[in-house]
């Protein structure tokens, strides 16, 4: 016998099936843990996700977010900053309202003969003309004086137009120098408008004074009461870009 021994033998090649290589299963292995980091990491995303932006990622790949065609911004980008702008509005006017609010709780007088409203276009201060003015006459006040100082002031802070209406009545306007009581709103109106130009500097385009005489009254002026709720002056504060809207004036 001879001392050699003999060379393994190799296994026969079957037909048909391709022979293995012995690391062709650590390829496999590598992608199966890619794609399981993969999974993983998508879940722990969506997990830090907040519920909202996940929301609008559902609606994105629904379709339900098409931006119009050549638009730079979807519609719901649009709605964004319109809600936005009607939000600063509503702050704006919110604050105005404090402010004049403020102003009359800490005066009892004051308290007594105005009120303060607002709507979504602005804020409305109504100030008796006994406040403002010296009976039947134009003349203002040193109330109206430091009142209007305020109404400055929220011209200067916040893009506001004003409108000034004036309110008066036929027994007041023939006790003064006005022969009528559209005459005597009026001039009531255009002098508070003067003094507020004149104190602050405010572009006269910024402000409208319009006379109403009796033709708007509060209540039946059946009443000394009555008639002086009457006898007023408005300021209506609202957007600028509403300045020709129905009912404004």
């Amino acid at each position: 016998m001879s001392g050699k021994k003999p060379a393994p033998r190799k296994p026969p090649k079957l037909p048909g099936f391709p022979q293995a290589h012995g690391s062709s299963w650590k390829v496999a292995y590598a992608d199966f843990v890619t794609a399981m980091m993969a999974f993983f990491l998508l879940m722990w995303i969506i997990n830090m996700t907040p519920p909202a932006t996940l929301k609008q990622l559902e609606q994105y790949f629904q379709g339900e977010l098409k931006p119009a065609q050549g638009a730079l911004f979807s519609p719901d980008a649009n709605e964004r900053q319109h809600t936005a702008a009607l939000n600063r509005d509503d702050a704006m006017r919110y604050a105005i309202a404090v402010r004049f609010k403020k102003i009359i709780t800490e005066d009892p007088y004051l308290k007594n003969s105005s009120g303060i409203s607002s709507d979504d276009v602005g804020v409305l201060l109504r100030l008796q003309s006994g406040m403002l003015f010296t009976p039947g006459s134009a003349e203002l006040t040193e109330t109206a004086k430091r009142l209007l100082a305020e109404v400055v002031d929220v011209l200067k802070t916040y893009n506001v137009a004003l409108v000034i209406r004036g309110h008066a009545d036929a027994a007041e306007a023939v006790k003064g120098l006005y022969p009528s009581n559209w005459e005597l709103s009026g001039a009531r109106a255009a002098a508070a408008a003067r003094a507020i130009i004149a104190m602050g500097g405010i572009q006269a385009g910024r402000i409208r004074a319009v006379a109403y005489g009796d033709s708007r009254p509060l209540m039946p002026d059946f009443s000394p009461e009555a008639a002086s709720a009457n006898r007023r002056v408005e300021f209506y504060f609202h957007r600028p870009d509403v300045a020709g809207s129905q009912g404004l004036y």
